[in-house]
């Protein structure tokens, strides 16, 4: 509403219903940013702990990597590496935590111990390599999921942050000003009124 609206007890009633909705829509938006903001702080945790089991992980898989190269030679590594099939078993969903739509990247790990290559003509090193890497793709498949819906967590709450300091700063201010000017004016208009009727009724007696 402008502020310049003219002071009528209908447009009274109508600033202070978008007060009120005003007021309420910012107690939402605050609800909803305190939500998003302990979701993405508990991501956070949970990025942090896997992350520190990544670097670990990788840094032992690619010790097994080397020593497999040492024992087996890099060109019989790299043939039995092209020899594996490509993963086909993650998979994407998705869940809404307050209008966000959080990624869930699914994977599933083969039930099978048995390697794609055979036992003959390789050492136990490339088993150890083997077994190191695919909790290495757990993990990443893991960390994938946490840092993309941490990073979609922290632009809507940017975007909340926004519109709930538009309305703290903005919108209800603006608001409680119209309603105060509007009230001040049907105040004045009352008073004028009662002062008006009572020298008319003075000189009636």
């Amino acid at each position: 509403m402008n502020l310049n609206t003219f002071p009528t007890k209908g447009n009274l009633i109508l600033a202070k219903n978008s007060l009120a909705l005003a007021k309420q829509g910012y107690e939402l938006m605050d609800k909803k940013r305190n939500i998003l903001i302990r979701e993405l702080m508990e991501l956070i945790d949970k990025a942090s702990s896997i992350q520190t089991e990544i670097d670990s992980t990788y840094a032992a898989a690619y010790a097994a990597l080397q020593q497999a190269n040492i024992e087996l030679g890099i060109h019989t590594v790299q043939d039995i590496a092209a020899s594996i099939a490509p993963e086909e078993s993650i998979t994407i969903k998705t869940r809404s935590i307050m209008g966000t739509e959080i990624p869930l990247v699914g994977y599933t790990p083969s039930t099978s111990s048995k390697p794609a290559y055979a036992f003959y003509g390789t050492k136990e090193a490339l088993d150890v390599a083997r077994q190191k890497f695919e909790r290495v793709k757990a993990l990443t498949v893991e960390l994938s999921t946490v840092e993309t819906s941490a990073y979609r967590l922290a632009t809507n709450i940017k975007k909340t942050q926004k519109r709930a300091n538009a309305l703290k700063n903005i919108t209800i201010p603006t608001y409680e000003v119209l309603v105060k000017s509007i009230s001040n004016a049907l105040e004045e208009k009352e008073r004028e009124e009662f002062t008006r009727l009572k020298v008319i009724k003075e000189r009636i007696s």
